[in-house]
């Protein structure tokens, strides 16, 4: 089985609203191993967060899983049912991603980081993490059962499930410093993905990955094309230039204040073009993605001073957001924001 034809992929894209929503990790997880793990699996904060983005009249969230937790199979699908429970009362389709190559390496179950103080997605891991790709990169094999078994497993069960709008099989390949290391992982992921072939659309971005030959792969075999983009000045090139592809669109990524693709300047321009869009973050929590991209570089040092946040009541707060919508207590940013979304999809 292989890709979708322009024809189905733009039919089946004219049968959903137009899409909009933001990339959703509840306030209280770190990571997607914590958003799903049952010792910290929070059903009551991800309905209320959901119900949050239901009342902002989104109809999608972009939701990540994680290849170590099929190791605890059976428990991590009840906690995925769940959510797909939830997402379904609030008339939510979200977008599933399988892999990704951003932030931390070394993933492990069990507790998780805590939040760095002010650190930008200070606990956010990387899956399967650069070291087994790099691995699968010089030919070692050891890991390629498991991971085979985690993408068609969770695939395969969810085929045909109506609740679930796409696959993002792999985010960002090539980031982080990894680069074209990553393409040999992508090519069988992609693979691994077609034998099952499930019946919603398959992607991987283009703009947001890293190397001409993974970004070449992703043009080739994605039914939808999907891209990242955060910077106001490349946001209509960029889709004037996948335009060429003659496939649905959506940005799976963007909204970055400091960088001018707020939702004012950047909704109006997805609406005009059928462009699909999810901003990064919806409510500021462990995540602390309301924190700036720049703040990163102090991970290490602050790590090394164990300037951690061990309760997450404390978790501070820069004066302009980078990303995020809500606080935890249900109070946005920015009010005149809040106004001009609900006004915009009303």
């Amino acid at each position: 089985m292989t890709r979708w034809s322009s024809k189905k992929v733009t039919e089946w894209y004219s049968e959903q609203e137009w899409l909009i929503g933001s990339n959703f990790l509840p306030s209280t997880a770190i990571n997607q191993l914590e958003m799903f793990q049952t010792e910290t699996f929070d059903e009551k904060t991800i309905r209320k967060e959901l119900g949050l983005a239901k009342s902002l009249r989104f109809n999608s969230m972009r939701v990540y899983l994680h290849d170590l937790l099929w190791e605890m199979k059976d428990e991590f699908l009840i906690n995925f049912e769940k959510f797909l429970s939830i997402c379904k009362e609030s008339n939510i389709k979200p977008i599933i991603v399988l892999f990704d190559d951003c932030h931390r390496a070394n993933p492990k179950l069990g507790t998780q980081y805590l939040p760095v103080k002010g650190i930008h997605n200070s606990g956010w891991s990387q899956s399967p993490g650069h070291k087994i790709v790099k691995d699968i990169n010089n030919g070692c094999l050891s890991e390629l059962k498991r991971l085979k078994d985690f993408t068609q497993g969770v695939l395969d069960l969810y085929r045909n499930d109506q609740r679930i709008l796409l696959w993002d099989l792999y985010n960002e390949p090539g980031q982080f410093g990894i680069g074209e290391q990553s393409l040999d992982f992508l090519e069988l992921v992609w693979d691994w993905a077609f034998e099952v072939r499930p019946n919603q659309p398959l992607t991987s971005c283009m703009d947001g990955s890293i190397g001409e030959k993974i970004i070449a792969l992703n043009s080739e075999k994605s039914d939808v094309i999907t891209f990242h983009t955060y910077e106001a000045d490349k946001l209509e090139p960029t889709i004037k230039e996948l335009s060429n592809f003659n496939r649905p669109m959506i940005c799976t990524e963007y909204m970055a204040r400091e960088f001018g693709t707020t939702f004012e300047f950047s909704l109006p321009i997805f609406k005009k073009h059928n462009v699909g869009c999810y901003n990064w973050g919806f409510v500021a929590g462990k995540s602390q993605t309301h924190f700036g991209w720049e703040t990163i570089l102090k991970l290490k040092e602050s790590v090394k001073n164990k300037d951690f946040v061990t309760d997450i009541r404390e978790i501070p707060e820069p004066k302009i957001w980078f990303h995020d919508i809500y606080r935890m207590d249900g109070s946005p940013f920015d009010q005149k924001e809040i106004d001009f979304i609900k006004n915009f999809l009303s």
